[in-house]
């Protein structure tokens, strides 16, 4: 059985904890004291029904304002497939969260208020979307039943929809109307929208085909950490702990330690304290190499037939997830897989248009939720691919010197 990764997203009120809750609730995938809690909680409510928007809206702050502050993960399983389900915040203000937890979805969930059809954050987070390389887009067009299920209306949303989206590199895109407080299309097909003959949600997450994103071609092991046991139980050797994030490593295959250039050939490789003879993609194990070469934490090993790009000059989209503002000349530290250098800001080519989705030059700074393509000078050389091509080894942050915060998601795409 397999497994999708989807997130809910769009403007704060559209209903997205509440779709959640509905999904759940309906397909039977709450546990009876869950239910039970969810029930005592929303006795408080003026009208007495239940609040399914409770089950993923955990903290008092968001109970008290009635909004989603933090990413809440829910996993469920039908007979079809197993799902892990991410809930994102829609202000504007929580904007970074969004893009943490849209990092590792296959799919993603758009939902749209019927009353108001599309805003700027339907599109700040659709682009945020396709930027991270989501190819798979679901517009729930939520709260038919507050515009009389007008068929209508849910037309001239997908119009609007669409116009925003030929500008974004979605290749797949699927519209169904929805009323999440009531349960229609959601798991069971409605009995007020004759007009809609598409698929449920439900039934449109269990059937559609999900293309693997994991690079299996470019193998790319960061190093975590360097072991050398020194015991009378151990023998003395040099291994190199790690997870490989695409691809796969044998024995006797040539690698190449990264950003030294330095060459070797893969001896052995431990797995739960037993060698085997390969290792693929999420695998945590430990490479020996057959020469005494540098390696530290930080490196990465590669095929030596297979190397990504070396560089000192950074090309890039940001999205920038801090208050203090991102201007050119400013510090941080750049994180890739288990890498990390300083770099300063060289250049801001363009700043992204929400609205309109074009190209602003002549940019000296950033505000918080931003998005731009960015130059940075690193002081070490980093190896990374085009995000495109290898999304575990082309993804960064950038960290607050000071403070040690994330303030920024890099998107490489290449030497600068």
């Amino acid at each position: 059985m397999d497994l999708l990764r989807f997130i809910t997203c769009g403007s704060v009120d559209d209903g997205k904890s509440t779709l959640i809750g509905r999904l759940l609730y309906d397909s039977k995938s709450i546990l009876a004291d869950q239910l039970e809690a969810v029930e005592k909680a929303s006795k408080s409510r003026d009208n007495g029904d239940v609040d399914l928007a409770l089950l993923t809206d955990g903290l008092r702050s968001e109970r008290e304002q009635g909004i989603t502050i933090d990413v809440a993960y829910r996993y469920f399983q039908t007979t079809a497939r197993k799902f892990i389900i991410v809930d994102a915040p829609g202000h504007i203000q929580y904007t970074r969260n969004m893009v943490t937890g849209a990092s590792n979805c296959q799919l993603a969930i758009v939902l749209i208020d019927a009353r108001h059809g599309v805003v700027e954050q339907t599109r700040r987070h659709s682009l945020i979307a396709s930027l991270l390389g989501i190819q798979h887009v679901v517009v729930a067009v939520n709260k038919m039943d507050l515009v009389d299920f007008s068929q209508d209306v849910f037309s001239n949303i997908c119009i609007q929809y669409t116009e925003l989206a030929q500008k974004l590199n979605i290749p797949d895109i699927t519209y169904i109307p929805i009323s999440a407080l009531n349960g229609d299309n959601v798991v069971d097909r409605s009995t007020a929208m004759s007009w809609y003959d598409g698929t449920t949600l439900l039934n449109h997450l269990e059937t559609i085909d999900i293309d693997d994103t994991t690079n299996h071609t470019l193998s790319r092991f960061p190093v975590q950490y360097v072991l050398r046991p020194q015991t009378a139980e151990l023998p003395d050797y040099r291994g190199y702990a790690g997870k490989i994030t695409s691809g796969a490593f044998r024995v006797g295959e040539a690698v190449t330690v990264l950003p030294s250039g330095e060459t070797s050939t893969i001896s052995r490789i431990e797995s739960n304290e037993q060698d085997i003879q390969e290792a693929g993609v999420n695998q945590s194990v430990i490479l020996h190499l057959a020469d005494n070469v540098d390696v530290s934490r930080g490196d990465l090993i590669v095929p030596s037939t297979s190397q990504p790009v070396v560089s000192q000059t950074v090309e890039a989209m940001l999205c920038w997830m801090d208050t203090k503002a991102f201007s050119v000349g400013s510090k941080y530290v750049l994180q890739v897989g288990t890498s990390r250098t300083r770099c300063v800001v060289r250049e801001i080519p363009y700043q992204l248009n929400i609205e309109t989705y074009e190209q602003v030059a002549d940019v000296e700074s950033l505000k918080l939720n931003d998005l731009a393509r960015v130059v940075l000078k690193t002081a070490q050389p980093i190896a990374f691919d085009p995000y495109s091509q290898n999304r575990a080894n082309g993804g960064a942050i950038l960290i607050d010197e000071t403070s040690n915060v994330t303030v920024g998601a890099l998107m490489l795409e290449g030497e600068a």
